[in-house]
């Protein structure tokens, strides 16, 4: 039994510190220190070698990524396409720029690995009062979970952005508006908006804007932004605005109507939220408020009749 915990620790060490490693050191990372050596070693004006340069990186950035990498690549060959589809639309949606999904696959694993050895430590290290079969059972589930638990978390994580980018979106357009009546140009109000806020939808422009300056058309990058995020509302805003373009309408006119129109829905979302609070709030007051009231009045009422013997006590 000693052994199996010491291998089981064993494989849950390297299986996080593989990923932990290959997530915070993505491709564009390492051609960053790779370039960084490489002015380095031409400042100094020395000789050196492919082998001299290869052997200054990190040991980490030498053995353990290159592991890391390969691990999850390996792991790709046997997972379905249409998975690999799925967790790449994702992490799109997500906005996640540090992991693609041959990282994140290792780090399903490397969960899945973390919960069930974890718990079949905790089960071997405890009591023998567990039978074999329970500790089996137990470390299977929880196995299941860790497998399942960065999906959940992935899901999340789309929830908040897509909320984020529904209540700043009003805002926004606002902005937009506003900077557009002055007199600039929509890609010029969209840098101003990018610029005043810290926001996902912010993010979002910047990509935008990050992509017209490299030749595409902006309703192509405009339409890519609608579905990186999924958010009806900004898609309405998107095709409102490619519509005015094509069509020769007022730019500052249609922005206004948009945000106006966004106003009403996040008021109306708001109180749909507002109408949605009793009904959440039932089962909470039903299992947990009110055997508390009852216990709090009722209990000194129950006491004094037992201690006057109508009970016959």
């Amino acid at each position: 039994m000693p052994a199996i915990l010491i291998v089981v620790l064993l494989i849950i060490g390297v299986a996080v510190t593989l990923v932990v490693v290959g997530i915070r050191n993505p491709q564009a990372q390492n051609d960053r220190l790779l370039q960084d050596r490489l002015d380095e070693f031409s400042q100094t004006g020395e000789q050196f070698t492919l082998e001299d340069l290869e052997m200054s990186a990190p040991f980490t950035d030498r053995i353990i990524f290159p592991i890391a990498r390969k691990l999850g690549e390996l792991t790709m060959k046997f997972t379905p396409e249409n998975w690999l589809t799925s967790i790449s639309r994702k992490l799109e949606l997500s906005g996640s720029t540090k992991m693609d999904p041959t990282m994140f696959l290792a780090l399903q694993f490397v969960s899945a690995v973390c919960f069930g050895g974890g718990i079949f430590v905790i089960l071997s290290m405890g009591s023998n009062d567990v039978s074999t079969g329970m500790k089996l059972l137990y470390t299977l589930v929880l196995t299941l979970v860790g497998f399942f638990f960065p999906q959940y978390s992935l899901s999340t994580k789309i929830t908040k952005r897509q909320k984020e980018v529904r209540k700043s979106l009003p805002d926004a357009l606002d902005l937009l508006t506003i900077c557009v009546e002055a007199g600039l140009g929509f890609d010029a109000a969209m840098a101003k908006v990018a610029q005043k806020w810290s926001s996902q939808l912010s993010l979002a422009f910047t990509r935008v804007l990050q992509e017209i300056q490299l030749g595409q058309l902006r309703r192509e990058a405009l339409r890519s932004m609608a579905e990186n995020v999924e958010v009806s509302e900004l898609t309405s805003f998107v095709a409102a605005v490619i519509q005015s373009e094509q069509l020769g309408v007022s730019m500052a006119r249609v922005l206004r109507i948009q945000a106006d129109q966004m106003r009403v829905k996040r008021r109306q979302r708001a109180e749909e939220e507002a109408h949605k609070a009793p009904i959440k709030m039932l089962l909470p007051m039903a299992f947990i408020i009110f055997p508390s009231l009852l216990i709090v009045l009722l209990a000194p009422a129950a006491l004094t009749l037992i201690q006057s013997g109508m009970f016959g006590g």
